[in-house]
């Protein structure tokens, strides 16, 4: 099979209340329509073709995809016309699947399976069935046959029961299909070219119809407002969370976590609420990650515990380090096995080595840190000279003192000891003690300002 997506995603979505193409709107901060591209290529498809029309700039500006053919319909005049914008890219034998940009759970299994129960010279349709079907196109069937689908505005009152509705996706024959679509109208309601009314030309030229459905209904719906929005965001949420669960992940509230990419998961893994996942996050075995915390395109090594309201963004932390509580692992960042930073302190390019410890309001950008250090409070490693980030190498077993300013390009040998408030600005040998502050002076004489 040749496999040919038909991707439409030329409306406006005037009910979204914004500049942005409806498509455009994110779930899970990715665009609906990539996640509906996404899923056109987990399918295999030879061709992919995405109908555009309002924001078209904006739409080829956030979707960098060199596979894509790019359609233009220039006149939104019904999802047929959309269709036919693409009918120089659709070969006789290819079999056509319909996609829509603003539908964006669609789930790959689904649509393998309707693309299953296609007919080789026929047509597949994906239908659902709703409590409620307002609003939607009605399939119509005689002795359980699909005869044709009618849309709201143009059902009778015994169409209007039916409860089994048109989702719009469909898998058809190239050949017929440009011949179905050369032969529409628009004599209707709306006064547009409606896809569906190829259903009603493949029965009456004897095209064997048939049928699948999605195992949620929230697969096949749209977002047409922010409200439908945010009720997609939270179906896609709970569907990613599930995912965690069955891999081996204990969420603390399922409601309460958002997932913004690729996450995998060891076993026995503790997520705590309100965490943030975002691009690619591997996470090992009996990890536990605390309230609030955000992680972004970062590994999690096994025992690693990541505390309440830490960011780890493009990190790496070890097997049985931790992280937290308000730390911030920058890119580059590395916790060795077994090391730790506390609260407030923040790490950018830097290797923190195994068991070396910095527990509080410190700074460490651009260093190199041996095993077992001891990193004081309000430590600072100045890697910035206004112009060029320079190195700071701690080796060993070092000893830094509180509240101690290292300035880049510098070394502290190991088993070196470094006094607390000392500016440290050249080579500190293994084992030497560093003391560089000013003398104190006590003065008795000095009186308080006053206020005047």
């Amino acid at each position: 099979m040749t496999l040919n997506v038909v991707i439409l995603a030329a409306g406006k979505g005037t009910r979204m209340r914004s500049d942005l193409p409806k498509v455009l709107h994110p779930i899970a901060q990715k665009p609906m329509v990539q996640h509906v591209i996404d899923t056109a290529k987990c399918l295999g498809s030879n061709t992919t073709n995405l109908v555009y029309g309002y924001g078209g700039n904006k739409l080829q500006s956030a979707i960098k995809d060199e596979s894509l053919n790019w359609v233009l319909q220039a006149e939104q005049l019904g999802t047929g016309h959309a269709v036919a914008q693409a009918n120089d890219l659709i070969a006789d034998e290819d079999t056509v699947l319909i996609l829509y940009g603003d539908v964006p759970l669609i789930q790959t299994q689904t649509l393998d399976a309707l693309l299953a129960v296609k007919p080789k010279q026929g047509l597949a349709i994906l239908t659902v069935n709703l409590d409620n079907p307002t609003g939607y196109g009605r399939i119509v069937r005689k002795n359980e046959k699909v005869v044709g689908i009618v849309e709201q505005k143009d059902a009778n009152s015994d169409q209007l029961a039916i409860q089994e509705v048109n989702t719009g996706i469909m898998a058809l024959p190239g050949k017929q299909l440009k011949t179905w679509l050369s032969q529409l109208s628009s004599d209707n309601a709306q006064g547009e070219y409606y896809l569906t009314d190829v259903i009603a030309m493949a029965h009456r030229d004897g095209v064997e119809i048939t049928t699948a459905q999605p195992q949620s209904a929230i697969e096949v719906e749209g977002a047409n407002n922010r409200i439908q929005l945010a009720q997609l965001e939270r179906a896609y949420q709970l569907r990613e969370a599930d995912k965690l669960m069955l891999a081996g992940a204990n969420l603390r509230d399922p409601n309460r976590i958002d997932i913004r990419g690729n996450v995998s998961v060891g076993m026995d893994v503790m997520i705590d609420i309100n965490t943030i996942f975002e691009g690619k996050v591997e996470i090992g075995n009996n990890v536990n990650i605390g309230a609030g915390a955000i992680i972004i395109n970062s590994t999690i090594a096994d025992n690693a515990v990541i505390k309440p309201y830490s960011i780890i963004d493009n990190a790496v932390v070890g097997e049985d380090a931790s992280a937290g509580p308000f730390a911030r692992l920058r890119p580059g960042a590395e916790l060795k096995q077994d090391a730790h930073v506390g609260n407030f302190v923040e790490m950018k390019k830097s290797v923190l080595g195994k068991g070396s410890k910095a527990g509080h309001l410190t700074y460490l950008g651009d260093a190199q840190i041996g095993e077992k250090v001891n990193i004081g409070a309000g430590t600072i490693t100045c890697n910035y000279d206004g112009v060029n980030k320079s190195l700071t190498q701690i080796d060993d077993g070092a000893f830094i003192g509180s509240n101690s300013s290292l300035v880049a390009p510098v070394e502290i040998g190991k088993m070196a000891t470094i006094g607390a408030g000392s500016v440290v600005t050249a080579k500190v040998e293994d084992e030497q003690l560093a003391v560089a502050r000013g003398k104190q002076r006590n003065l008795n004489d000095w009186k308080r300002p006053s206020k005047k």
